[in-house]
């Protein structure tokens, strides 16, 4: 704990989407932060860091998943460390290279930094519902929990564009942190968010927000890739980014915290999103036979059970809420025009 009686926690990919949120969570509950970037000198990834130093202490540290030890000075004196830095490469050349091994990797170089810091009480782990409804599932009704785990195999084997590393790589990650943290004596917890959306303060959006609002946008690209991961995983789950940070420090806090923890507020499917923008944003004009194909409901759904037995509480549970302010958001980062 640091001077003054903060907590402090380090906070890894700080120009990211959920990490620059959680950042500022963090700071508006008292924390002192330290984060990690590739290039602090980089005004234009980082200047919503600068902007964030209002709120709290914010510290921002130069370091590299593929560089052993670059994290050890950001670690140092931490009372938790979330790990949300991670490799993002949808269409790698060579699968395994450039996205599996350096996620891996990357994820055990915080790790070690944390044992060499001493201070750290818990990791906290940000993994992917992609490491846990990635399978072949026949039929309808089906209800995955954190007892669910994406099909290395058969991903590697049927899904042949490059696209099958992402959900490999986070199955990987997290059974090798799962390893490295019993062998090491650290208290590890891992959060498997689903599609997660709403504003955060970072000004570049390359996850999910594009694929989300692709409706209103009339992206081709991102429109196919909303129907691809309905086709692959049964549904669209989805989660507010606010949601998401609140049950990263909740799962920090919580003692009795322990393994996996999917963060799901709402399962619902592209028809249903489609016809809910038609009728809040007519001015978009939403083409719902884009996704007319699809069925009416999900065929699975996303558990987050054990999140909410444990006390965590949502706030953003229907579509209304949870897109309330992500409109606002991408006009502000140039997914939709202003």
């Amino acid at each position: 704990m640091s001077a003054g009686g903060r907590k402090t926690a380090c906070v890894t990919g700080g120009n990211g989407y959920i990490a620059s949120a959680l950042i500022k969570m963090l700071l508006q509950k008292g924390y002192s932060v330290k984060t990690t970037v590739r290039d602090p000198d980089d005004m234009e990834k980082n200047s919503h860091l600068i902007d964030l130093q209002s709120l709290g202490p914010l510290e921002i540290f130069r370091a590299e998943l593929d560089i052993d030890g670059s994290f050890d000075e950001a670690v140092a004196g931490c009372d938790y460390a979330f790990l949300v830095a991670a490799p993002m490469n949808l269409n790698p050349e060579n699968p395994e290279k450039d996205v599996v091994e350096p996620a891996v990797r990357g994820t055990l170089n915080v790790m070690k930094s944390c044992v060499r810091a001493g201070s750290v009480k818990r990791v906290i782990l940000t993994s992917s519902i992609a490491a846990v409804s990635s399978r072949p599932l026949q039929g309808d009704g089906h209800v995955l929990d954190e007892e669910s785990w994406s099909d290395v195999e058969f991903l590697r084997a049927f899904v042949k564009s490059g696209a099958w590393a992402y959900p490999v790589s986070k199955v990987l990650l997290e059974k090798e942190a799962c390893r490295f943290a019993l062998e090491n004596g650290i208290s590890l917890v891992t959060l498997c968010p689903v599609v997660t959306v709403g504003a955060a303060p970072t000004p570049k959006v390359q996850t999910s927000i594009p694929i989300i609002l692709s409706l209103l946008s009339g992206d081709e690209t991102m429109i196919e890739t909303m129907k691809q991961i309905e086709m692959a995983t049964g549904s669209i789950p989805m989660v507010h980014v606010d949601d998401l940070c609140r049950a990263e420090i909740f799962v920090a806090e919580e003692e009795s915290a322990r393994g996996r923890y999917i963060c799901c507020s709402l399962n619902t499917t592209a028809k249903e999103i489609a016809r809910f923008l038609a009728v809040t944003y007519p001015q978009y004009n939403v083409n719902i036979d884009r996704v007319a194909d699809l069925g009416d409901r999900p065929r699975i759904c996303v558990s987050s059970a054990k999140l909410i037995g444990e006390g965590f509480e949502y706030r953003y549970k229907t579509l209304e809420q949870i897109y309330d302010d992500v409109v606002d958001y991408a006009k502000a980062t140039g997914i939709l025009p202003a």
